[in-house]
């Protein structure tokens, strides 16, 4: 392993068997059912994601890169940062525009991402530190939801949220997310976040129900992991992938949508989880933002937006928020 590559693991070791059985039973206990989508990301679902980040119809993932490599040297000049910390970095493909604005303007020293797979750290720190030999990665295996893990980095810092995944999160979630991260910033550090805007609902839902059904594979992947992890019953062709856009909430919704009526068993936490035909199970919301709505959120939360930079089609956004008080 490289000299200037570590790796903290910040998560006990039967969190990912603990965790998941909590979800389940307060998600799949009494209807409406729900899971949290971080259940899709096992080897093979991240890898469906991988493909679904390509497809024509899943926008995203290309207008945030191209706001970065248009404002990346902006970023580098106006947030000076010696230490980039990326929140949920995953492979960290997009950072790297940040990272070589903020090499070429000579002023980063660390880069440290957070993420809760190991192998997707543990791949990524060592490509970045062979890539970037004058680069320090230390890499933590956190939970950062609930914990940043942050400790002796070098400032000022850059916090770096992208993907939109803060649309995961609903609006109490994402209070009690951006007071955590409030507390976390020094006077002198900086946020960038990511957030998918809203947009025709039709261009909406086809980002989450695809042509080609990529994304209905990546939906029903959740089942086979309960399969696995917790010895459930379930059949992922008993059910169909549906993809809404709920526009009191501003978020498309991915639903399982049961065939028929069926019970499943799920062993590990001694449940049986009746479905009628037609009933939803409820694997992910995604939010879509307004300037106005998100920019009130993280005022109320302590930050201040600098910078709203979108994409030519103004599909995406890309913020820079500083602490306000």
């Amino acid at each position: 392993m490289n000299d200037r590559f570590s790796l903290e693991l910040r998560l006990p070791e039967d969190y990912f068997a603990s965790t998941l059985r909590a979800d389940v039973l307060a998600g799949l206990s009494a209807p409406p059912r729900t899971l949290p989508p971080k259940w899709f990301y096992d080897d093979r679902g991240s890898k469906l994601f991988e493909q679904i980040t390509d497809l024509p119809e899943y926008y995203p993932t290309r207008a945030e890169q191209e706001i970065l490599a248009r404002r990346a040297p902006e970023i580098a000049a106006a947030g000076r940062a010696a230490t980039l910390i990326e929140l949920g970095s995953g492979s960290s493909r997009k950072t790297r525009l940040l990272l070589d604005a903020l090499t070429a303007a000579g002023t980063l020293r660390r880069y440290t991402p957070l993420d809760v797979s190991v192998s997707a750290l543990a791949e990524a720190g060592e490509a970045i530190c062979r890539d970037y030999p004058e680069l320090r990665v230390t890499a933590t295996v956190t939970d950062f939801e609930h914990d940043l893990a942050l400790t002796d980095e070098p400032g000022p810092r850059l916090f770096v949220f992208l993907g939109s995944t803060i649309g995961n999160l609903d609006q109490a979630q994402r209070a009690l997310f951006f007071g955590m991260l409030r507390h976390a910033l020094s006077a002198d550090d900086v946020l960038l976040l990511g957030a998918d805007l809203v947009k025709d609902p039709a261009v909406l839902v086809a980002a989450y129900d695809d042509s080609q059904g990529v994304t209905a594979a990546f939906d029903k992947n959740v089942l086979s992991v309960l399969n696995r992890e917790l010895g459930a019953d379930f059949d992922p062709d008993a059910f169909d992938h549906r993809a809404v856009w709920n526009a009191d909430e501003s978020r498309v919704e991915m639903h399982l949508v049961a065939r028929s009526p069926q019970r499943v068993g799920i062993p590990a936490v001694g449940l049986s989880v009746d479905f009628a035909a037609g009933e939803a199970l409820r694997t992910e919301i995604s939010v879509k933002f307004r300037r106005e709505s998100l920019t009130a959120e993280l005022d109320a939360a302590g930050f201040t937006v600098r910078h709203w930079w979108t994409d030519p089609g103004a599909r995406f956004a890309l913020l820079m928020a500083v602490p306000s008080r």
